[in-house]
């Protein structure tokens, strides 16, 4: 096995996920961000010959992760349809659902994909090889307004009207299509004291953008609301404060806008309890041996 395919399957967080869910042996489960696998193997440790799973993963990457085992079944699909895979496979309520939301060192690693600024190559950002939109789409193709809207809303820019106007006038004489092009335009806008922290903001806004990232997290924590049999545990990480904060509302009101329904005595009605008040968060030994969970944060929930 190479190096890179190591790197792929270095799962986050993984005794706590497995933890989390709290197994039964013959019970269904789903692991919404298949990937490299790890965790889904993990998971097939603790399943009897009852138990069940079933992975999730919309890049064609992932199915050479896929396991020889009879109690797992590959989903190549985006995870916000869970709600209709589940119903196709026949699956009424689940025991437990994990997601790892993070983007894999995989992908960051590998050039032709656009995620990271580090390398050169086309400005693509597109989980699903499939899909239609790129981050060059997006950049040369949206309005000044919409951009900054974009570069505000999922990078937290403060300077997005201002980094958007600079690449609208930039492409009126030539399209943006590679990574080298637009890190010319965009980077004299940084200071070189924080341009790698403002860079990673950028590129984080146009790959959610790209994948739809916040709407489909919206549509799969709904599904696993609803799917979650009472008792289920719901385990989400996150690296990102804007998909943080949408889990958190979900585990503390059971929408992801937060609003919390009271009832005659104050208290808040919700479909969940916190199995861990306190976010769990990597230790130095695991940031040490894996970078990418640096900014890990692990919630769980059981469905009441």
């Amino acid at each position: 096995m190479t190096n890179d395919e190591l790197t792929y399957h270095v799962p986050v967080l993984l005794q706590q996920s497995i933890e989390g869910l709290n197994i039964n042996p013959s019970g269904t489960y789903v692991d919404v961000t298949f990937g490299g696998g790890g965790h889904s193997r993990e998971i097939l440790k603790h399943l009897g010959d009852q138990g069940r799973l079933l992975g999730f993963d919309q890049d064609a990457d992932a199915e050479r992760n896929i396991m020889d085992d009879k109690r797992f079944t590959f989903v190549r699909s985006n995870f916000r349809y869970l709600h209709n895979f589940l119903r196709y496979y026949g699956v009424e309520g689940v025991d437990g659902l994990l997601a790892d939301l993070g983007v894999s060192s995989h992908h960051f690693d590998d050039s032709e994909r656009g995620f990271s600024f580090r390398a050169d190559g086309p400005l693509d950002m597109r989980m699903n090889k499939r899909a239609g939109l790129t981050a060059a789409d997006v950049v040369n193709g949206y309005t000044e307004e919409k951009l900054a809207d974009v570069f505000y809303l999922y990078g937290e820019l403060k300077n997005s009207r201002k980094l958007a106007s600079l690449v609208c006038k930039a492409r009126i004489t030539q399209n943006i299509k590679t990574i080298s092009s637009f890190l010319d335009v965009i980077k004299p806008l940084f200071g070189r004291e924080r341009e790698k922290k403002e860079l990673a903001k950028v590129f984080q806004a146009l790959r959610i953008e790209v994948n739809q990232e916040m709407e489909a997290l919206r549509e799969m924590l709904t599904a696993a609301t609803e799917a979650l049999k009472p008792g289920g545990r719901l385990v989400v990480i996150t690296y990102h404060s804007l998909e943080d904060r949408m889990v958190k509302n979900l585990m503390k009101t059971g929408n992801v806008e937060g609003k919390a329904d009271k009832d005659f005595y104050g208290r808040v009605s919700t479909p969940f309890e916190l199995i861990n008040n306190k976010v769990i968060v990597p230790d130095d030994e695991e940031i040490e041996r894996n970078p990418r969970s640096r900014s890990a944060k692990l919630r769980i929930a059981e469905k009441l």
